[in-house]
């Protein structure tokens, strides 16, 4: 069950799926064209109040979900969610019944990538509202799948005992490797989101600034969070900024660098993904601790030394086959 979606027709001639519908997402967040400084105002707080506030435009999945489950007259082995967003949870949660021979399935497993109450690395917290009503999903659904042994710390003490970890997925294949540019500029690229206070690469930004001009590097960052970037761009041209690209195309692009980065979140609950992609194309990783820089470790990497590289431990648990399998074992847990 997924919305709908253009282009989907040639996934479903390849793969034995039977696509359930939901329609089409028609909530948007009203904007103001024009008014100047009013409906700019107005348009950074409707984009900043309504999803925090009330979760919405994705609120709509919530009765997509539970409208269509509630309608749904075939039998299961067991139901599997997936967030983000939230909202597929909730509708599920308003769908189902205590009463087990009522529901499409005897076992609901929910799949949590990030926790949504208890955010250590989003500049604003929910509201208080929000703990109740994940209270609410997470008293009846029977298991929470989570990508990690600390994400546990994300979520309200009382469901710990119904979390399972199995890894996030990728499929290795997928990837496409390019030859390494060897011209004598040192490349490095990051790709991903900011955080204020959080994810933020002000730190190594101005401390890249301040090597010597002689030194020959290109510091590559596709991000939409162009305000992070752009002061230290304009300034120095070996800090490039980029829009954002796909994933496939981001990761082919950086197998073609020297190393890649990745900024350290607050807290243990969640993990970037972007280590494992950055695990496939087997780059050497610079971790980046946004609150205590140590400079020595990037100009290590800027001269080829990357014995303080981090490691990814246990990487064939992330292949999807395997991670496919450990879903499965769910229905006999």
């Amino acid at each position: 069950m997924a919305p709908h979606k253009e282009g989907i027709q040639p996934l479903l001639n390849e793969f034995p799926i039977n696509y359930i519908n939901l329609g089409r997402l028609k909530w948007k967040i009203p904007t103001i064209n024009g008014l100047g400084k009013v409906g700019a105002l107005f348009n950074k707080a409707a984009n900043r109040l309504l999803p925090l506030l009330f979760e919405y435009p994705r609120i709509e999945l919530f009765f997509m979900v539970k409208n269509k489950l509630k309608s749904e007259t075939e039998k299961y082995d067991f139901l599997i969610s997936i967030a983000v967003p939230h909202s597929i949870h909730w509708g599920v949660a308003a769908s189902w019944s205590a009463k087990k021979e009522e529901n499409i399935a005897p076992l609901w497993i929910a799949d949590c990538g990030d926790p949504y109450f208890i955010q250590e690395n989003d500049t604003f917290q929910p509201p208080f509202y929000f703990k109740w009503i994940e209270s609410w999903f997470m008293r009846k659904v029977d298991i929470i799948t989570v990508p990690t042994n600390t994400s546990y710390t994300g979520y309200l003490p009382e469901f710990h005992n119904k979390l399972v970890v199995i890894p996030q997925g990728f499929r290795f294949e997928d990837i496409n490797k390019g030859a390494l540019l060897d011209d004598g500029i040192i490349r490095f690229g990051y790709g991903g989101a900011f955080a204020l206070n959080r994810r933020d690469p002000s730190e190594l930004l101005k401390f890249l600034s301040k090597i010597d001009k002689s030194s020959h590097f290109e510091f590559h960052i596709f991000t939409k969070n162009d305000k992070f970037v752009e002061a230290y761009a304009a300034k120095d041209d070996r800090i490039i900024l980029h829009k954002p690209i796909a994933r496939t195309v981001l990761l082919q692009t950086l197998s073609t660098f020297n190393f890649v980065v990745n900024f350290t979140n607050t807290g243990v609950s969640q993990t970037p993904s972007k280590l494992i992609d950055y695990a496939i194309i087997d780059k050497p990783i610079l971790q980046i601790n946004s609150e205590k820089l140590d400079g020595d470790i990037v100009l290590q990497f800027l001269e080829g030394n990357y014995q303080n590289k981090l490691a990814i431990d246990n990487f064939d648990n992330f292949r999807i086959e395997n991670v496919v399998k450990q879903f499965l074992a769910l229905e006999h847990r």
